[in-house]
């Protein structure tokens, strides 16, 4: 997400933002692979299994994909339908773009209070995901994804409000 038209602290900010999600995200991608793939090998070769290994796997795979989610919002490389788009003049498709951006905060902002809702729910249970890890803890990604998506395009919506009134140039 292009950082030029953003306060200087907001614009730090948001590299740091992007930074940690694209660390965390390759971290936790990597161990999946291996966790996986040494799961593989210990069940073929040795006929062994790693304890709790695949309860760990679910959860690294929701937060792996909920990091996605989170990084593909970051540049708009999402699922999106824009059939009409390609045909409207720049102004009028940026408005078309700050009404779906409005749309999709407020979709993940009612995501992310479900979720917290959600969550408060699991801590009043004693379930415990892997080892002492509790469930409501690999959770925890749920809320925090839906907001960053939501903070993600709250920033596409100002620049979109922008190009549509002319103060920035539109692409």
């Amino acid at each position: 997400m292009p950082t030029h038209h953003l306060p200087a602290p907001l614009a730090r900010f948001i590299r740091i933002i992007t930074w940690l999600e694209n660390s965390l995200l390759i971290g936790l991608l990597a161990l999946m692979v291996g966790l996986a793939g040494t799961q593989i090998l210990f069940r073929n070769l040795l006929d062994l299994s790693l304890l709790e290994a695949d309860q760990l796997l679910r959860m690294l795979v929701l937060w792996v994909a909920l990091l996605g989610a989170v990084a593909a919002s970051r540049d708009r490389k999402h699922i999106s339908v824009d059939v009409l788009s390609r045909f409207l003049p720049a102004r009028l498709h940026a408005a078309v773009r700050a009404f779906t951006d409005a749309f999709t905060i407020g979709v993940c902002l009612v995501l992310a209070w479900q979720s917290v809702l959600f969550i408060q729910g699991e801590r009043a249970t004693a379930e415990k995901a892997f080892g002492a890890v509790p469930v409501w803890v690999t959770e925890l990604i749920l809320p925090t994804a839906f907001a960053l998506i939501a903070l993600r395009y709250a920033l596409h919506l100002r620049h979109d409000l922008r190009q549509c009134c002319g103060r920035e140039e539109c692409q």
